[in-house]
């Protein structure tokens, strides 16, 4: 009763706390509506059986997992934000004598009550998604009824937001009950070694090893299961060059700024590498897709086009392109929102930051070009070099898509454009100025 009470007394919606909760119950409802979402559209592939059925399973499957990185990094970005708008109140607790059983009992019941107004919302918002995503057509007819799923599975999804939700403010308070002071002076984080480039190295050329030997297998379930082992094995690899690759990112922009905002940009990269790349991470792996399976629905269109209008084949390559396209949506979509939430954390954490930099006769609108820089800087850097990667492991493949599919291509191109113009405009959401004004009036 203590910890509830503690929790109710300090959790308050305050004018401080009130927008960092709205987003975070807000990115909670997002997470939630998209979870139910994908999952009924993957589910919705059992309402036709035909002797497609089992690959369309498959690369339901294969969207799947590939949309479980941007939402998981969407899910990871509110909890962080939750954690981050109470760390300094739970650190006062802390140093006051709050024991650190007490500590974890008030985040977490904070953390989840929060995350379950969230998650509330979101079946509010699936429910309204669901009519007009059922109007979306695969395997020659509208997915329709099959969108809307059942309660049992609704309450399902409701239960494990709450819980991530819960573990994950936990396993965030660490740093709170270790060094309390650490908190509240905000310790720098470590920096990323290249010894991570090493590693991915060894990774990768290990993928490439198994996958030489694909032909090997006789089984098709065996063969599948080894290719998407193998692309997760991939996203680790990427997860875990990737905050090196970010740094590296920052030190080119550091060596080459020639104004204020680039060099306070160059700066914020580099402040985190980590959290920077938390950021993008989502643009790497859907850039990634965008390359190989738009390639190859873009070839399979083009077959489908000779096809009859009706038969299973120009069915299929119209499919795959609807889902490709589908994902790169729903991803963009998941990592539009992560960065407005870690742009919301950052730039509560630099408050003092920019109010000194104010005080100190700095624009504002310098400051907002520097936040700016310091997000669309890894955004355009990463997506590029993943497009570059990508393209390159499947040359063949892309050139062919060009060659006989230029407008599926460019389709592609231009979903890319706008997932990164959605990141843009996310990062409009959390301007600096707010900051400065809340600053001022204090």
């Amino acid at each position: 009763m203590r910890a509830v009470s503690l929790a109710w007394l300090l959790g308050k919606p305050t004018a401080d706390r009130r927008g960092p909760l709205l987003l975070t119950a807000g990115s909670y409802a997002l997470v939630s509506a998209l979870v139910l979402t994908v999952t009924a559209g993957a589910l919705s592939f059992t309402r036709v059986q035909n002797e497609l059925t089992g690959l369309y399973q498959t690369l339901a499957g294969l969207a799947v997992v590939l949309l479980l990185v941007p939402l998981a990094v969407l899910g990871a970005a509110a909890a962080r934000l939750s954690a981050r708008s109470q760390d300094t109140r739970l650190s006062t607790v802390r140093l006051l004598g709050g024991t650190p059983g007490l500590v974890i009992a008030m985040t977490m019941i904070e953390s989840s009550a929060t995350a379950l107004v969230g998650a509330v919302g979101g079946v509010l918002l699936y429910a309204g998604l669901a009519p007009v995503v059922g109007l979306i057509q695969f395997q020659g007819s509208a997915i329709g009824a099959a969108m809307w799923l059942n309660p049992g599975i609704m309450a399902l999804v409701v239960l494990a937001v709450v819980l991530v939700a819960a573990f994950s403010a936990s396993v965030g308070l660490r740093k709170i009950i270790v060094s309390p002071l650490g908190v509240r002076n905000r310790n720098t984080t470590p920096k990323p070694r290249w010894i991570r480039a090493l590693i991915v190295v060894v990774l990768i050329a290990m993928i490439t090893l198994v996958f030489s030997q694909l032909s090997a297998f006789q089984s098709l379930a065996v063969v599948i299961g080894v290719l998407l082992g193998g692309f997760a094995l991939g996203l680790g690899a990427l997860n875990l060059i990737g905050p090196w690759a970010v740094g590296l990112i920052g030190k080119r922009k550091l060596k080459a700024a020639q104004k204020p905002a680039d060099l306070l940009a160059a700066r914020m990269i580099l402040e985190n590498p980590a959290q920077a790349w938390r950021q993008v991470s989502g643009i790497a792996m859907t850039s990634f897709v965008a390359v190989v399976g738009g390639s190859g629905a873009a070839l399979m269109r083009t077959t489908g086009v000779e096809s009859d209008p009706g038969s299973p084949d120009a069915l299929l390559s119209a499919d795959v392109m609807t889902g490709v396209l589908i994902t790169i949506a729903v991803s963009f979509i998941s990592v539009a929102c992560s960065t407005a939430i870690t742009q919301a954390a950052a730039t509560l954490d630099r408050a003092e930051l920019y109010a000194g930099l104010g005080r100190l006769g700095m624009e504002p609108a310098t400051m907002e070009r520097a936040r700016v820089g310091s997000v669309m800087g890894p955004v355009l850097g990463v997506g590029i070099g993943a497009i570059i990667v990508s393209a390159a492991l499947v040359f063949p493949l892309a050139g062919m898509a060009i060659i006989f599919a230029p407008l599926s291509v460019a389709i592609i191109l231009l979903t890319l454009v706008a997932g990164v113009l959605a990141v843009r405009g996310a990062v409009a959401l959390t301007p600096v100025r707010g900051t400065l004004s809340r600053s001022t009036s204090a």
